[in-house]
């Protein structure tokens, strides 16, 4: 199958952006430069279903340079960013197939593309590619040996399929680095979601209500960026844990059904479906705007909105509004699709940094490992994780302390105590 793009006129316009991006990526830069050299990577296949952005353009020239034959997809019908593919396709010669705003039959039809290239390794952003291949091209799954996982919600779908015995080969999840999850998911998702909501809105955020829904990683991230920008921030969560450390972060915890009357800005982090229901839209304030910084557009139930509604228009280029029976006015951005994406470039390049260099490393590791593991999710291994952290202080010129001989014993021994 060949590529699908929008237009090959943009591939000009990509360059451009992927050399900026680039500049602000140095491990992945570091780490594409000794792969030219070693090609760790060569007669390796891989099939990468990613959002399809300058950074994971970096991400996939460096795969290349180490050897590899790469096609890619996106991950979400509205994370593409058509000059990168150009770019890719035309420039680069990396088969692309993403198209902003493509329907759901197409989506599927890309992933189909990606696949084509009979890949022992898969690298995935939401599981949906992997859920193809165990589904309806399982004549595929015999030459995969592994593959990597991007997000929270695809981890969540793997270790699911690897519970019911359906996983047939090792997934190694990069969302739980902790140089993803601490960075990436938090700075990352913070500040992007925030980009994408003022990008699509051009509200003011100082002294309004806003509701994050979840207080993983993600959630922390979005509420803290929003309590930056002045705004007074209701928390709702489903676990105690977390909605306790919420709370002792200074934020105000209530059931969603009580901040929907209280909220005129809604954000959904939680990767389940269903966080805002019929029950609360139906209480909630007249203009007020929806979003949704999870992977998939189910955190919101549009479904219900679009029943609820008498009728709806576009009121700004990513914005539906829809009015109810009572004439109340709901605001939803972007289809309920990642904002950060479908509003706005999505993360900083400076943060991907660290996300693709593990996802480099770790596609590097599988080459040598992958037979040696079971079918089943991983963590992503502890050297490389440390490894990143290192580049990435190396590349802000940044330096920390060592362990003397005398420290490392001592955290070694069980026979120092009180002297």
């Amino acid at each position: 199958m060949a590529e699908q793009i929008r237009d090959r006129g943009l591939s000009v316009k990509g360059r451009d952006r992927v050399e900026w991006a680039i500049n602000q990526m140095p491990v992945v830069s570091d780490i594409r430069a000794r792969f030219r050299r070693t090609r760790p990577l060569k007669g390796r296949r891989i099939a990468a279903c990613l959002h399809v952005t300058t950074e994971t353009a970096a991400l996939m020239l460096a795969l290349r340079d180490g050897g590899a034959e790469v096609r890619l997809c996106a991950s979400n019908p509205l994370s593409t960013q058509d000059d990168v593919a150009a770019f890719l396709t035309c420039e680069e010669g990396i088969p692309t197939f993403a198209i902003h705003g493509i329907d759901t039959k197409g989506y599927y039809e890309h992933i189909e593309g990606a696949l084509a290239v009979k890949p022992d390794v898969t690298m995935d952003d939401g599981a949906d590619l992997v859920t193809v291949l165990h589904t309806k091209r399982r004549d595929l799954l015999r030459s995969v040996i592994a593959g990597t996982e991007e997000t929270t919600t695809g981890v969540v779908r793997l270790r699911a399929m690897a519970a019911h015995g359906k996983l047939n080969y090792p997934i190694i999840a990069i969302n739980d680095s902790m140089t993803k999850y601490l960075f990436d998911n938090r700075y990352g998702t913070g500040q992007s979601s925030m980009d994408g909501i003022m990008r699509a809105t051009n509200i003011l955020l100082a002294g309004r209500a806003v509701v994050v829904a979840g207080y993983g990683w993600c959630g922390r991230g979005v509420a803290g960026k929003a309590r930056g920008l002045g705004a007074n921030v209701i928390v709702t969560e489903v676990d105690p844990h977390h909605a306790l450390e919420a709370a002792m972060d200074g934020f105000t915890v209530m059931p969603m059904i009580e901040a929907a009357r209280k909220g005129t800005l809604f954000i959904t982090v939680t990767g389940d479906t269903s966080v805002i229901r019929r029950e609360h839209l139906a209480v909630m304030q007249d203009g007020a705007i929806l979003a949704n910084s999870g992977h998939f557009n189910v955190e919101i139930d549009i479904s219900a909105l679009e029943k609820m509604a008498k009728s709806k228009r576009t009121v700004r280029s990513v914005v539906t509004q829809y009015t109810l029976k009572n004439g109340r006015r709901l605001n939803l951005i972007g289809e309920g699709r990642l904002v950060n994406l479908a509003a706005a470039e999505g993360h900083p390049a400076n943060v991907m940094d660290m996300s693709f260099a593990n996802q480099a490393l770790t596609v590097e590791y599988l080459a040598k490992k992958a037979r040696s593991l079971k079918k089943q999710v991983y963590v992503v291994p502890l050297a490389i994780d440390r490894e990143v952290a290192r580049l990435k202080l190396a590349a802000m010129g940044l330096a920390i302390d060592h362990l003397t001989a005398a420290q490392q014993k001592y955290l070694t021994s069980w026979e120092f105590g009180t002297t």
